[in-house]
């Protein structure tokens, strides 16, 4: 529950985190490089470039780490440049072909563990990691992975929610998290059979028709991932906070800054939202309507009491400056 927490604090703490702080860096690599609104066949903004392919789309994502993750959590670092890469892939509704990968280490020694994560998901997640670049004389320990994806013709992406839409999120809690990091982990030590499992329910809504658009929970978290995904819709919601599927001895303000290694936030047709909600609930991922998206353009939470926060205006201020320009939804 949300009782102690003062919402205008909370609004302000999400506003201003780490994670969300970086996802408005974009803004300024969006302006400089002439990426915002629609001037490709799919606009940039999503979790993944998306190319149209013959009848699908390729998808191609790519995660860089900073030092001080990777020096910290090494084998973790390098388990999350696949496992990153494939919830962003899978987000836009589609499947993983391949992965290469850019590593720098001060020796091979170092370099070891983060290779061994490396290998361990792809065994896991079943996915092949096909080359990359690699330097061991390096003075600090970096890495970059990038993973080669495919999709049908109907894309989940960031640009497609609706007013009228549920918001949904679906997240596995079936985890814990890596202390004093804010990752939560339901992945390292899971059956490789039920990770595929889990990421295919994605290409397999979108392949269904049951969603409309879709964002991976990024380092921003639940509510900050949101921003994103309103930002580029051209939309607003209310998101109700005791209905974040949430582990019970978590603080909310602690698992609002969270990044769960399986998270995903929905843009969902009411009357589809209960066939959504029982895809994950059959594989024992906790997935709750944790709002409702408007036309608003403003992202507010609120709680049990009806009280409610603003996060934030995408009229007086962007986000990561990617949106619809159209007036239109994009597919």
């Amino acid at each position: 529950m949300t009782a102690a927490v003062d919402l205008k604090t909370l609004a302000g703490q999400i506003r201003d985190a780490r994670g969300v702080a970086h996802k408005r860096d974009i803004d300024a690599v969006v302006t400089r490089l002439g990426l915002g609104g629609r001037h490709t066949a799919v606009p940039v903004g999503d979790d993944c470039a998306a190319i149209p392919d013959g009848d699908g789309h390729l998808l191609l994502a790519i995660e860089g780490f900073i030092d001080s993750f990777v020096s910290a959590d090494p084998y973790f670092a390098g388990y999350c440049g696949i496992m990153v890469n494939l919830s962003d892939v899978a987000a836009m509704g589609g499947r993983p072909l391949a992965v290469v990968d850019a590593l720098w280490s001060r020796d091979a020694a170092a370099a070891d563990p983060i290779l061994a994560g490396l290998s361990d998901a792809a065994a896991l997640y079943g996915v092949p990691v096909v080359g990359g670049h690699t330097n061991t004389r390096s003075e600090t320990g970096n890495l970059a992975v990038a993973v080669l994806g495919r999709a049908g013709p109907r894309l989940l992406t960031s640009f497609d929610a609706a007013p009228g839409d549920d918001l949904v999120a679906a997240i596995d809690l079936r985890g814990r998290f890596r202390e004093p990091h804010p990752y939560w982990d339901a992945s390292t030590g899971a059956p490789g059979e039920r990770l595929r499992g889990d990421l295919a329910l994605l290409p397999g809504l979108a392949e269904d028709g049951l969603c409309r658009a879709a964002k991976d929970i990024s380092m921003a978290g639940v509510v900050g991932t949101a921003l994103m995904l309103l930002e580029c819709s051209t939309v607003g919601a209310v998101i109700d906070l005791d209905a974040i599927p949430r582990p019970g001895d978590v603080p909310m303000a602690r698992w609002l800054n969270a990044f769960p290694s399986f998270g995903y936030l929905l843009s969902v047709r009411p009357d589809h939202t209960p066939a959504v909600l029982a895809r994950f609930a059959e594989r024992g991922i906790t997935a709750a309507r944790i709002g409702g998206i408007d036309a608003s353009r403003v992202a507010r939470i609120r709680d049990a009491g009806g009280e409610e926060a603003m996060v934030w205006d995408f009229v007086a201020s962007p986000l990561i400056g990617c949106g619809r320009d159209d007036g239109g939804p994009v597919s």
